[in-house]
């Protein structure tokens, strides 16, 4: 038997027998004893694995297991050239017994020359048996918790219920030469549910390293995604997926999205981050189908330059309002807050962010007395900019404002931001985290510095667009009886499809060639429903319109 068949092994913990759910870990540990135990037992611990482990009791051999699996190095020797663990608590990618099991339920995780062959060899395990060890694996790889539902996996896998983020695998990444790809996910969302987790990523950097675009790809359920860093030790914040934000540590926000979108950063200017950098991911996604369960995934394509390209380095800044409340009443009510700082930015990018009950966050620029005076963002117009014909305001899809010229702001003066809600609701709401609480909250890109950029004028490097579909516009959205896609200029004619969330098709147009897409409600359902938009060259973009 090839070396690592020792990926065949059961999972074992110190648990307790009296009261308690089976966790995750006794589950697995079955599932190996099942498919695994018979290469590699007490007596027989072929390539160096005895499932069986020492001691007097089940719960000693568990132990004894444990110690020999989790953060212990891979044995294979290719594997622990690229410093894979056995069990890397919260990294597939990093996991060779997930990389030895696999066998296609991750796509495009295979294994490479020098890895020797996929296991078990006798009997092959079930999807659903492989992602109980995947989902293991990305909440820390625990001794004693249920990490999740093992009937809901059923659902996804066996009984038809399942819906993935990328059922094609993942978006190409970078070549290395360019940069390189972050995953985060999957986890698993109940039917007409919500989840929100948050992951410590650590990098391979091996020295600093100049970030110039970030291209993030996340579906459309996704609430939204944000990047954070750590500017000191996170050896404190537990591995794998965690519900709370646990940010008492030294931590930096990086950018945030509500949809994929491409973070190309002006010339000369850059994302630094140090050697081994660690970020942390968080991802907030509301499965819009009542009946089908949501695996939830988010790429990011991170591009690099040679460092010393960039002569400024890009800052990055969340600025909360947590102090709201929204009464039940029906009415508008609205908040706002003055932000001021001892320094002087110069901003490229400012979005704003709400929950549903928003309809409306703008943002200004104070004057010397430190009153709002310049309307500098409009989150109810395309693209941010102030001064749009039809204002409307789409919380699931509020857009940021790139600045072609580089705001000034004296902070002494500052920024005054105000947001809006109306609250036809059950209940009265404040700050909170779900798609049911309210937020009020700002980011901001920004340079404290323009030496070197050509004074306040900043050039955005043009790269080839992948998909120039991703430029489509819904508005309204939420819709009554109407609403509009709106096409990107030159785009030519499209096929259209819009279908209800078990993919039955309600409306259909072929080689349309005018900019808008009328989408009359008619005799639909109130609900959520796909849009697919498809042109001639084989590109589509997939969206979503909510019928109110």
């Amino acid at each position: 038997m090839k070396q690592f068949s020792l990926l065949c092994f059961a999972i074992l913990f110190t648990y307790s027998l009296f009261g308690q759910t089976q966790s995750t870990a006794i589950r697995v540990y079955e599932i190996f004893q099942e498919k695994c135990a018979s290469c590699h037992s007490h007596s027989n611990p072929q390539a160096g694995l005895d499932l069986e482990g020492t001691g007097s009791s089940i719960t000693a051999k568990a132990a004894h297991i444990y110690n020999n699996l989790v953060g212990v190095p891979a044995k294979n020797n290719t594997a622990a050239a690229k410093g894979y663990q056995l069990v890397h608590p919260g990294r597939i990618d990093k996991s060779f017994l997930f990389k030895k099991i696999n066998q296609g339920l991750d796509k495009d995780m295979v294994l490479e020359s020098g890895e020797n062959d996929p296991m078990p060899i006798s009997g092959s395990l079930t999807a659903v048996e492989k992602e109980l060890v995947r989902q293991w694996i990305l909440f820390g790889a625990p001794k004693e918790d249920v990490v999740i539902k093992e009937e809901l996996l059923m659902d996804y896998y066996n009984n038809g219920m399942g819906r993935a983020s990328f059922p094609d695998g993942a978006p190409p990444a970078p070549s290395p030469s360019e940069g390189f790809q972050i995953k985060m996910g999957p986890f698993f969302i109940d039917p007409a549910g919500e989840d929100e987790y948050y992951t410590k990523y650590q990098l391979d950097n091996t020295e600093e390293i100049e970030v110039n675009r970030l291209d993030i790809q996340m579906s459309n359920f996704s609430h939204h995604f944000i990047i954070y860093d750590y500017s000191s030790e996170a050896s404190a914040v537990p591995d794998g997926f965690r519900r709370d934000q646990d940010h008492t540590q030294d931590v930096s926000f990086v950018t945030t999205v509500q949809e994929s979108n491409n973070i190309v950063l002006p010339e000369k200017t850059a994302f630094k981050w140090g050697k081994n950098h660690v970020l942390d991911l968080n991802s907030h996604t509301i499965n819009y189908g009542s009946d089908g369960i949501y695996q939830n995934e988010v790429y990011v394509n991170v591009y690099t330059q040679p460092k010393g390209t960039a002569v400024q380095e890009m800052r990055a800044n969340l600025v909360p309002y947590p102090w709201i409340n929204i009464p039940n009443n029906g009415e508008e009510i609205t908040h706002s807050s003055s932000v001021q700082l001892p320094a002087e930015i110069f901003i490229w990018n400012i979005g704003g962010h709400t929950h549903q009950y928003g309809t409306s966050y703008k943002i200004w620029k104070n004057n010397q007395s430190g009153n709002a005076d310049e309307l500098i963002y409009d989150a109810s117009c395309p693209r941010g900019v102030p001064g749009c014909v039809a204002p409307f305001y789409d919380y699931q899809h509020i857009p940021t404002r790139n600045f072609d010229e580089l705001l000034y702001v004296d902070l002494k003066d500052g920024i005054t931001h105000e947001a809006k809600w109306i609250n036809d609701g059950p209940t009265s709401v404040g700050w909170g985290p779900t798609s049911q609480d309210e937020m009020m909250l700002f980011g901001m890109l920004f340079v404290t510095d323009t030496t070197g950029l050509g004074v306040n004028n900043v050039t955005t490097p043009t790269f080839e667009v992948e998909n120039p579909l991703s430029a489509i516009i819904v508005t309204p959205n939420p819709m009554q009886e109407l609403t509009h896609i709106v096409l990107p200029e030159g785009i030519g004619p499209v096929n259209f499809r819009l279908t209800d969330m078990l993919g039955k098709q309600v409306r259909q147009l072929t080689n349309f060639s005018n900019q808008f897409i009328q989408v009359k409600r008619n005799d639909l359902p109130k609900g959520m429903y796909l849009f697919i938009v498809e042109d001639k060259k084989g590109k589509s973009f997939t969206g979503k319109i909510l019928m109110n």
